[in-house]
């Protein structure tokens, strides 16, 4: 395959877990999860620039704690993507602008290695169904497959399995990060050993999003790993749910493994006045959309 220079831009758009279950411990060590998932309008700015060469793969961010060798999540699209396709005659040149926070459970890193996937199938031009580039992301990470096409969907398995159902209600969202972060293996770890008592309405949930009514599906926006946080970081993220309640969100849910919390708005100028309150008080605030889907394929 002869290359010329080409360079791709993708957003990388961020992601909620409207809910999240964990179902069980798996046999091949993973966690079997039940989730909703929602893409949002915050991203960061990804460009692949792929030009002919030898193989190499190289990564830029614009925060310099990121990693920017095989321990970045774009760098291992890239290079899962070359392997599997079998393509060793080009250079691939990695930029990325990151808005979304990190480690907050917001899918930053997932999103900008689906981004990756999705420059480089149309750099290379190369025949690939969306089944083809899910398959690629799930070698990399669990929340890949969902960032590759976003929208709304049900997530099962490991989180691979990615089911697309109608899109949420236009609505504002105001998203948070409290000073700590979360390790994930960690919070798993906890949920092992605490027993839940609340499950989230994961079928209700869905029904209230088909029908379109916002109470409804605010009241079943649930994360059992709230049930697992303790001291500080448990009352960090009580109190960040209860700013975003008093200035008139829907509900308020930690998304993902933490830290960030959300609040879902009816409108996006409740959102926008909320965000201009909490961003008093969170060095990392912001106002968002839910977003159809992350990109065609």
């Amino acid at each position: 395959m002869d290359m010329i220079d080409t360079i791709i831009k993708e957003k990388a758009y961020g992601k909620l877990n409207l809910s999240l279950d964990v179902l069980g411990k798996r046999e091949d060590g993973y966690h079997e999860m039940l989730m909703v998932m929602q893409t949002i309008s915050l991203h960061d700015d990804v460009t692949v620039t792929v030009t002919g060469g030898t193989g190499k793969i190289s990564v830029s961010t614009n925060k310099h704690f990121l990693p920017n060798n095989e321990k970045n999540l774009g760098y291992k699209a890239a290079q899962i993507f070359m392997t599997e396709l079998g393509i060793n005659n080009i250079d691939v040149g990695i930029k990325i602008m990151k808005h979304i926070p990190v480690c907050a459970g917001m899918g930053g890193g997932s999103s900008d290695a689906a981004a990756v996937l999705r420059a480089m199938k149309r750099a290379t031009g190369v025949t690939l169904t969306a089944q083809d580039l899910l398959r690629l992301g799930a070698k990399i990470g669990s929340d890949i497959p969902f960032c590759i096409y976003g929208g709304t969907a049900i997530a099962r398995g490991r989180g691979t399995e990615i089911e697309n159902i109608r899109n949420l209600f236009d609505c504002g969202i105001v998203a948070v990060k409290p000073f700590f972060s979360v390790s994930t293996p960690a919070l798993f770890n906890k949920i092992d050993s605490v027993k839940v008592m609340i499950h989230p309405d994961t079928e209700g949930l869905v029904a209230a999003i088909e029908s379109g009514s916002l109470c409804e599906t605010a009241r079943r926006c649930f994360n059992v790993f709230e049930e697992a946080l303790t001291g500080k970081e448990a009352a960090t993220v009580r109190s960040a749910k209860d700013m975003l309640l008093n200035e008139g969100a829907e509900c308020a849910c930690m998304t993902g493994t933490g830290s960030a919390v959300f609040g879902i708005f009816e409108t996006h100028e409740g959102a926008k006045a909320a965000g201009e309150v909490l961003g008093r008080e969170f060095k990392e605030c912001f106002v968002a959309t839910p977003v159809e889907k992350a990109s065609e394929i």
